[in-house]
């Protein structure tokens, strides 16, 4: 008599087994995620330096036919002066820098909406009004994950406050890169020191100076009780103070041109217009003091406030520092431990001073 076959009994899992698989999954994602993330955040890096590259270029660009490098602000037109307006007792038309070289990063459509012969201070006709929509994403780095891909919303407590918008909006185009302003002021020159600048005069005759008047980097600004001062960087907003090549006298491959800035942590950050054009190196790399309160030109203008002078400095979401453009198109990414007296130097533009290659 034939006995059937048994089928061979099939052994599963245990239930430590796959506790096991599990853990070993885990440990492998806990050791892989940083590793990913620091490849996506080194691509990104790598895309901002690229758009430095091309904002420099386009710098050089535009000194190669004007002479000069591009001003913060440009000059105010016979018919712009006409009108008057908020801008009326400054020499500029409160369009910036990064107007002009629109054309130099392809952006000739948008460049030519602009009507140079208004000014950008409100009303029906203004001057920006067709172009204030456009996201500029040549200015954007892409690290910067509060970018809201170039637009932030319109005052608020976490909105933008610039100085002059068409009206009715909404929103406001921001961007990531300002022109230096150099080792001037960013706020006054105050009578005693702070944080991060040295005062006129200085307190303390054994601290090396940092900080030179010219509230970020405009000269004559009685308007804020500042007196005279002399632009040592490239961004002058409010006068027109203008940057030939000649006068790069401390070299332009050791003097900051162009660095990173976040409109999150700077509530009057904004594309167009003059008065963002800028920021300084008597602030040190990616310096803020904590957190926003709701913002208004009401509120006292300290530390932890978004509309303070100090939020005037130049930073990024980089790990441990920031990419900056030199005067001769070259970009190197700066660490946020760089010694103040060093990085002031690098800013001013004739300043005189000695700076070795490796002290940054």
């Amino acid at each position: 008599m034939r006995t059937q076959a048994r089928p061979a009994s099939r052994r599963g899992f245990t239930l430590i087994e796959l506790l096991v698989v599990i853990a070993i999954i885990a440990v492998l994602i806990g050791l892989l995620l940083p590793a990913v993330q620091a490849a996506r955040e080194a691509a990104r890096r790598a895309q901002c330096v690229n758009n430095l590259k091309q904002i420099g270029l386009a710098c050089h660009n535009y000194l190669d036919t004007q002479g000069v490098f591009p001003p913060g602000a440009i000059t105010r037109t016979a018919a712009a002066a006409a009108t008057g307006g908020g801008w009326g007792h400054w020499s500029t038309q409160a369009m910036s820098w990064r107007v002009l070289i629109l054309p130099q990063v392809e952006q000739s459509n948008v460049y030519n909406s602009v009507n140079f012969n208004l000014l950008a201070d409100g009303g029906a006709g203004n001057s920006i009004s067709t172009a204030w929509n456009v996201s500029n994403t040549s200015f954007l780095c892409p690290s910067d994950g509060q970018n809201d891909n170039g637009f932030r919303p319109y005052q608020g407590d976490t909105g933008q406050y610039p100085m002059f918008a068409p009206p009715g909006v909404t929103r406001v185009p921001i961007t990531n890169y300002n022109m230096s302003f150099g080792d001037n002021y960013a706020m006054l020159p105050l009578g005693q020191p702070n944080p991060w600048e040295t005062a006129l005069p200085v307190a303390d005759p054994s601290r090396p100076r940092i900080g030179w008047n010219g509230f970020w980097g405009t000269t004559g600004v009685v308007l804020y009780g500042g007196g005279d001062g002399n632009n040592r960087g490239f961004s002058d907003y409010r006068t027109m103070n203008i940057a030939s090549l000649a006068s790069v006298t401390d070299g332009t491959s050791n003097t900051v041109l162009i660095g990173e800035a976040l409109p999150s942590e700077d509530a009057n950050n904004e594309f167009w217009t003059a008065s963002s054009a800028g920021s300084g190196m008597t602030i040190p790399i990616n310096f803020f003091s904590g957190a926003a309160p709701p913002c208004s030109y009401a509120v006292p203008q300290d530390l932890k406030n978004r509309c303070s002078y100090g939020s005037r400095g130049f930073k990024s979401r980089h790990p441990g520092g920031a990419n900056f453009c030199f005067a001769d198109g070259s970009v190197k990414f700066i660490k946020s431990t760089i010694n103040l007296v060093t990085y002031c130097a690098i800013g001013s533009r004739n300043g005189g001073e000695v700076v070795s290659a490796d002290a940054y």
